[in-house]
C-alpha cells in the first residue's frame, strides 16, 4: 500500500505588500557608475540595474514582481476551481 499524497495547504491570508521589502539592493552591483537609463517600467532615467544589468528603479521592480504574484495567484484560483 502507498501512503496518500498530502497537498500544502494554501496561506491562510496574503501578507500586504509593503514597497521597498521585497527585494535587497545593497549590493553595488545595482548602480551603475557610469550613466543613468530609463527604467525599463516607469522610463524615467536611473542608476539601479537589476539582476540582469538592465535599468528600473526598486520600486518599479517591486511592483511589476508583486503584480505578476497576483496575477499568477488570480490564475491558479481559476484554475483549481
Amino acid at each position: 500500500m502507498t501512503p496518500a499524497r498530502r497537498r500544502r495547504a494554501p496561506p491562510k491570508t496574503e501578507q500586504p505588500y509593503v514597497p521597498g521589502t521585497l527585494l535587497d539592493w545593497t549590493s553595488s552591483k545595482h548602480w551603475d557608475y557610469e550613466r543613468a537609463l530609463p527604467c525599463r517600467y516607469c522610463g524615467f532615467d536611473t542608476q539601479l540595474r537589476d539582476s540582469h544589468g538592465k535599468a528600473a528603479h526598486k520600486v518599479c521592480a517591486e511592483d511589476a514582481l508583486a503584480a505578476q504574484a497576483r496575477d499568477a495567484a488570480a490564475a491558479y484560483r481559476v484554475r483549481s476551481h
